[in-house]
């Protein structure tokens, strides 16, 4: 049943109802679901047509969920490099003759928090990716698309992402023979007008099942084995594939349906509304959305450290966030989008997923991109006309939040920085801050922009 098609009850219990009264099967198949709605709703539909419904494991991840339970029972808090180091021992991923980590280490993130010089990311071999051009069942999407939902935000002119399973082993290769060698030093920095840098582009792959993440896996410590690139870029993407991306499913699941609803920061904020148009005085974010909009993707840090840090210090209601990333990330599946947003980015669940919230000034972004030298705001300042709105919300985020955070100890020494604060600079922020918040997120009025 295609999607316009006559009939089609824009449901899948509808569709499910449907096929059942043609074909009448004896009972239902189904693996599991990457959305907990999506789950209920089909066990629900089984119900209602009176068949009995069986729930596969998902094969296109390495660990079930019931291993995921057994590594969580009993312990306090779950930390993702503890599960990480047991998923690796079990699928004897990097390890030496003796079962030990390559190298010495399980983790080499120290080394992968490089950014690019003054010269920028083409002095460092940079080669675009492989882009894929639409064949004619994607056209055919598309066109429908532009018609069906022409007034939802986005663009299709440059979509260009695998659409089968040989498109994304393709650009797999692609990725592990052009990309890999660099991705490690570089894969938390960010460059004006560089959307792809040496990322892989293979998530939505991935995670709409076209790309096993075995063969991933396989294929980043093949080449290290090889000789082809660096150990601490093979172990930072495979740390991310066989880490963090099962991680992340885990507690997905394990927390469900109440993670949906955390907000242990209080956060009520509404979300800008340039975060639906790109419309934004500070070129960092003018960047980072830009480039979702245009192609439905933007990697890792600047979803954390950009677009996720500002509605955090600004104080957006987490749920509003999450609906962002779900609507507008051509990887976003509940299963992943949620954790890492609600969680990791937004701190809402407090520290279920990470040990922190992940609060930085401006300069943050300063150091890991050349985006503050294409904007006017000034990220060593707080106050004033030009003072970055990133930092003066970090610090307006520190003071609202000042008792929580005072008993993380990973947040303890940016919390003992308030004490330089003087009454005067106290009160020019909090009113700065307040003055963004009364604009709808944004340095000026909106009818300023």
């Amino acid at each position: 049943m295609e999607l316009d098609q006559t009939g089609n009850t824009q449901t899948l219990a509808g569709e499910l109802a449907r096929a059942v009264a043609e074909l009448k099967p004896e009972r239902l198949l189904m693996t599991e679901a990457g959305e907990w709605r999506v789950e209920e709703a089909m066990t629900a539909a089984a119900r209602a047509v009176g068949l009995p419904l069986e729930v596969r494991s998902d094969r296109h991840f390495l660990q079930t969920r019931a291993e995921f339970a057994a590594h969580a029972e009993g312990r306090k808090q779950l930390r993702m490099e503890f599960f990480y180091r047991e998923v690796r021992r079990k699928h004897r991923v990097l390890l030496d003759a003796k079962g030990k980590p390559e190298g010495g280490q399980w983790n080499f993130d120290h080394d992968n928090r490089g950014a690019f010089s003054k010269a920028g990311p083409k002095n460092d071999d940079l080669r675009a990716p492989l882009l894929m051009k639409p064949d004619a069942t994607t056209r055919a999407v598309l066109a429908l698309v532009e018609t069906r939902f022409a007034n939802h935000p986005g663009k299709l002119k440059e979509f260009a992402w695998p659409v089968t399973p040989e498109d994304a082993r393709a650009a797999l290769r692609d990725f592990i023979e052009h990309r890999l060698h660099s991705f490690g030093r570089f894969q938390d920095a960010m460059w004006t007008d560089e959307p792809w840098l040496f990322h892989s582009r293979i998530s939505a792959a991935m995670n709409l099942k076209l790309l096993n993440p075995r063969e991933v896996v396989a294929a980043a410590e093949r080449a290290y084995r090889d000789g082809r690139v660096p150990l601490a870029s093979a172990e930072g993407f495979i740390r991310q594939i066989l880490g963090w991306r099962e991680y992340v499913r885990g507690v997905y699941w394990r927390h469900m349906p109440r993670y949906a609803g955390l907000n242990v920061l209080g956060a009520t904020e509404k979300l800008p509304l340039f975060y639906w148009s790109g419309t934004c005085e500070m070129n960092c974010l003018r960047q980072s959305i830009g480039q979702t909009l245009e192609h439905g993707y933007a990697h890792h840090i600047q979803r954390l450290m950009v677009t996720g840090l500002y509605a955090l210090l600004l104080g957006v209601e987490p749920q509003q966030v999450h609906g962002w990333y779900l609507a507008v990330y051509v990887d976003a599946v509940e299963w992943v989008e949620l954790p890492n947003t609600l969680g990791m980015s937004q701190y809402g669940d407090g520290g279920i997923m990470a040990s922190k919230p992940y609060a930085a000034t401006g300069k943050y972004i300063e150091r890991m991109s050349n985006y503050c030298a294409g904007c006017r705001f000034d990220p060593a300042m707080s106050v004033g006309e030009d003072a970055c709105p990133f930092t003066t919300l970090y610090w307006d985020f520190l003071l609202r939040h000042e008792a929580l955070l005072a008993r993380n100890q990973r947040m303890a020494l940016q919390v003992k920085n308030l004490v330089r604060l003087t009454p005067t600079d106290r009160a020019a922020i909090r009113a700065r801050a307040g003055e963004i918040q009364a604009n709808g997120g944004t340095p000026k009025a909106a009818g300023g922009l």
